[in-house]
């Protein structure tokens, strides 16, 4: 059985701190992946993190990239991700957040992120989200059509101690449509268990790219967080996306909102 590329570090071969992947994609959804990568740019040195915190769930979603790239073949949507760990900072996350460049995730303490002054804060968000924003806002506004945004996690299945029965979880900001639309038909369409607002909510400050770029827009919007390890290998992963991808466009056929562009024209 082949590995799933699970070890990408997509900033190996580019400068940039966020990519556009599917560019000439046709169907209305554009997929979002904030924590693509465990790349750690050069000029941090690797915030003084050992080399297992620097692969660990903590500096990036395991697998959320590969399960990213099958959907967007599946789905032919444009995939926009970021290609720097999440330590250095969180794309999903305002600046005002805590949350954004923190110094401590679960047990790992992150040396290179205690008391950063405001002049390094500034830098972080001026190379990394503002990048990754711009990147983001100009595909939605070159789209057009009414694209539909779809963000892709993983998670861990131990979290501080605590085990994680829920296997795909589906989350929602404002409005719920489309999330408990798709929740109610994966418990007929398909194996495993998917839970609505978990292992995470709205509630939880995981919402920022879905707001800032979906709701805020009027846009329809939803966020999906897989079990990372149901992510492990390559058949894992098409299998989930082949799943995903036939869940999201029979959700959205469900309310009226068609994948196709030509369908929403």
């Amino acid at each position: 059985m082949h590995q799933a590329r699970v070890d990408n570090n997509l900033s190996d071969t580019t400068s940039s701190a966020a990519e556009l992947l599917n560019e000439q994609a046709q169907s209305r959804v554009i997929l979002v992946c904030e924590h693509a990568s465990k790349h750690f740019p050069q000029r941090y040195n690797d915030l003084g993190l050992s080399e297992a915190d620097k692969t660990s769930h903590a500096a990036w979603d395991p697998g959320a990239f590969c399960l990213s790239e099958k959907l967007s073949k599946l789905l032919d949507a444009a995939l926009v991700v970021s290609t720097v760990s999440r330590l250095v900072y969180d794309c999903n996350r305002p600046p005002t957040s805590p949350d954004a460049m923190r110094d401590i995730s679960e047990q790992i303490e992150i040396p290179g992120n205690r008391n950063l002054t405001q002049a390094q804060m500034r830098e972080r968000v001026d190379t990394v989200y503002l990048p990754f924003v711009s990147l983001l806002t100009q595909t939605i506004k070159k789209h057009g059509n009414a694209p539909i945004i779809v963000t892709i996690h993983s998670f861990t299945k131990i979290y501080n101690g605590h085990v994680r029965d829920t296997e795909i979880g589906i989350i929602h900001d404002k409005d719920s449509e489309l999330a408990m639309t798709m929740v109610s038909l994966a418990q007929n369409q398909s194996n495993w268990r998917v839970d609505l607002n978990e292992p995470y909510s709205q509630q939880d400050g995981v919402a920022h790219t879905l707001q800032v770029h979906g709701t805020d827009n009027g846009l329809i919007n939803v966020m999906i967080e897989v079990r990372n390890d149901l992510l492990e290998t390559e058949t894992q992963i098409d299998e989930m996306a082949k799943m995903l991808a036939d869940l999201l466009k029979s959700s959205l056929i469900k309310i009226n909102q068609p994948i196709d562009v030509r369908a929403a024209i």
